[in-house]
């Protein structure tokens, strides 16, 4: 299609009121400390794992972006922080925060607290504030860890991450393929990670929910079609965005895939 960003993003306004995730807190508090910390301890982690990264060059330097990667042991966060080179902001469950210790190295690092009960727009609505501040955002599009015992490994992705690209409609999504995490550090296994097994990091290419919205490979939609949506009634304008949530998320799992997550 040869149209601009510009007239897919206007286009995608007039449905706001359909996809909008409004931010819980309206941005994140700013965590010098977190800075100070991957300062210190990045080039530690690097220096004592044995890690191999590709795809260095296509990770965002700056401004809103979502690390979507797959998920299969605790170090899963550390490892994308560590190689990312971003403060990278994750969502924990609130049991990460009871421990005062713990509690006060999450909120140094500005990770953020959330509550199983209180569903999941709320925990998006947390996420949001990450990216109205134009930071990094950590997310496992599988929802929780993969607890598969046999390859493939991989579980089907949840739609969450879709809505927030969808939400930030510029926002980078990155996907982010973690290979050899489990057999560091085992789930209920291993108390400590096994730090002299190998690691492989593979960032793939990112892509904004615009960019894939008017991709012929994404969404492959135009202005005039996105446009046609507004005149649907309620229902079917649901539907239609729903169905687009689920193809930009099964791509980016295919992606998750196709860059080695096993």
């Amino acid at each position: 299609m040869n149209e601009s960003l510009d007239e897919i993003l206007e286009a995608w306004n007039t449905l706001e009121p359909h996809w909008k995730i409004t931010p819980r807190k309206g941005g994140i508090a700013a965590t010098p400390g977190y800075s100070f910390i991957r300062f210190v301890f990045s080039p530690i982690i690097r220096g004592l794992m044995r890690i191999k990264m590709s795809g260095a060059e296509r990770i965002p330097g700056q401004g809103a972006t979502i690390f979507a990667a797959n998920h299969l042991s605790h170090v899963d966060p550390i490892l994308v922080i560590a190689s990312s080179r971003r403060k990278v902001h994750y969502l924990a469950k609130d049991a990460h925060f009871k421990n005062f210790f713990l509690r006060s190295f999450m909120n140094f690092t500005g990770q953020i607290e959330t509550h199983r009960g209180e569903g999941g727009d709320l925990a998006l609505a947390s996420a949001a504030d990450v990216l109205e501040s134009n930071c990094a955002l950590g997310i496992f599009p599988e929802g929780t860890r993969s607890k598969k015992t046999e390859k493939p490994f991989l579980l089907p992705g949840k739609t969450g991450v879709a809505r927030l690209a969808a939400s930030f409609p510029h926002t980078n999504v990155v996907p982010v393929a973690l290979q050899g995490t489990r057999k560091m550090m085992a789930p209920q296994i291993d108390k400590l990670p096994k730090l002299y097994k190998p690691i492989k990091i593979n960032y793939g290419k990112s892509i904004s929910w615009l960019e894939w919205l008017s991709s012929s490979g994404g969404g492959n939609m135009s202005s005039k079609q996105i446009r046609a949506m507004a005149d649907l009634d309620k229902h079917e304008i649901k539907s239609r965005i729903a169905a687009l949530y689920r193809k930009f998320t099964d791509q980016l799992m295919t992606s998750l895939g196709e860059l080695g997550a096993p």
